[in-house]
């Protein structure tokens, strides 16, 4: 009995481990491409299901199923180049050449959109262009809470220092 109880229990734990090593335990498209520094390019010939970038640059020749999404980088789409879902840049800019489709909303956070007139935009457009939009989403928090935190301090050293009379 404990033969078997220790090779079934042997058998489970290669299992889990097999399963958890494997992309499909964790839902991930072979088709998705995500990046952090490298940028990303989609053929003209290629299909892929979603493009996330981190710190780069993606180029749509081809198709992109899903959203494309792009952190402190830009996005090219080229000639005939689709995007199924939204195109979204953050602290970067976004180009729609000539023919090139986009199924969803275009969004640019901090940065510019250079659109074609013959590029087609099934979604809103959106665009926040400048700087000026991430000194006041990120830096404006920050100031307000180190503020916070130095009338903590103020209030803290008021209270245990209760202040001394001024002798004449």
């Amino acid at each position: 009995m404990g033969f078997l109880h220790s090779l079934a229990v042997r058998l489970s734990l290669s299992a889990l481990l097999f399963a958890s090593l494997s992309g499909a335990a964790f839902g991930v498209s072979p088709h998705e491409r995500t990046q952090f520094g490298h940028d990303i390019s989609v053929g003209a010939n290629e299909e892929v299901a979603e493009v996330t970038c981190f710190g780069c640059n993606v180029r749509v020749r081809g198709k992109v199923q899903g959203d494309a999404t792009v952190f402190g980088g830009s996005i090219l789409v080229e000639d005939q180049g689709q995007v199924g879902g939204d195109t979204t840049s953050f602290g970067g800019d976004i180009r729609l050449d000539k023919g090139s489709k986009t199924g969803g909303d275009v969004t640019v956070f901090a940065g510019r959109l250079h659109r074609d007139p013959a590029a087609t935009v099934d979604g809103d457009v959106t665009a926040f262009s400048g700087s000026l939009w991430l000194v006041l989403v990120f830096g404006l928090p920050l100031v307000l809470l180190g503020a916070f935190i130095a009338l903590i301090v103020w209030l803290i050293w008021r209270l245990t220092h209760p202040a001394m009379p001024v002798t004449a």
